[in-house]
């Protein structure tokens, strides 16, 4: 099941995108965002996502330079609860949904065929269209169940705050992102041109997050704030317990 790692690799590079836009020192509290400097604004859109208790993140594009295009939309809270998917294009697609102690696996046909070469179309065969059931910390699925967890990203955003500070930092004109007024913070580091659309009315959630470099043009969208994670979770009918699709013999992902 090593096709897995492709699912938290995507969604942990929309993460990381957020982690080149702020670093440095908290900016003092201000009501009006747009007249604060670049670093400010870029520390008070941090400071605003870490504080949030859940989000709903959607990334399209290819932002880690692999060639590959992909799309994940994903939400998810402190608890490590989420529900959605991450879309590889031809290379098929995983739709997730974790609960609690709980997780639930929908690959497609696709993935099956490109991740797990041998055997893939088999248990494509046995799922029949159902998701695979597992304990969430079940070693094989760990790098999956990972990515449902909000305090992850938290953690990398926090322990990077010094990397992210490299690079020029610029603020741009005020603009709309879906009829909603932000201000764009752009950060330089080389060809890769990485910009933070953040909101100027409320708190000042980074909204969008554009990438531009080379092999990387991609854009990451998050909403949803502090919303709560969809509760409704696959009945017995749809699912197919994962000891019995994979075996106790298949090793860790």
């Amino acid at each position: 099941m090593s096709g897995h790692r492709w699912v938290a690799r995507a969604a942990a590079g929309a993460m990381a995108v957020a982690l080149t836009v702020a670093g440095g020192a908290v900016a003092q509290a201000d009501d009006d965002i747009a007249s604060l400097s670049a670093e400010q604004i870029a520390d008070r859109s941090r400071d605003a996502l870490l504080g949030v208790s859940s989000l709903h993140l959607s990334v399209r594009g290819d932002l880690d330079g692999s060639g590959e295009g992909m799309s994940v939309d994903l939400t998810l809270d402190r608890d490590g609860n989420c529900a959605g998917g991450v879309d590889m294009g031809d290379d098929g697609s995983v739709e997730i949904v974790k609960r609690a102690d709980d997780v639930w696996l929908k690959p497609d046909k696709a993935f099956w065929e490109t991740h797990v070469p041998t055997g893939g179309s088999t248990f494509d065969t046995i799922l029949d269209g159902r998701y695979m059931k597992a304990k969430a910390d079940d070693p094989r699925l760990l790098t999956v169940t990972e990515i449902c967890d909000l305090d992850t990203y938290r953690k990398l955003i926090t322990d990077n705050a010094d990397a992210a500070g490299r690079g020029t930092l610029t603020k741009g004109r005020e603009t709309e992102v879906n009829g909603a007024p932000v201000v764009p913070v752009t950060r330089a580091r080389g060809d890769e041109r990485v910009t933070v659309y953040v909101a100027t009315e409320g708190e000042p959630y980074p909204v969008r997050i554009t990438v531009r470099g080379t092999g990387e043009e991609g854009a990451v969208s998050f909403s949803g704030f502090d919303r709560p994670v969809p509760a409704e979770t696959p009945s017995a009918d749809e699912t197919v317990d994962v000891t019995a699709l994979l075996g106790r013999s298949v090793k860790p992902v």
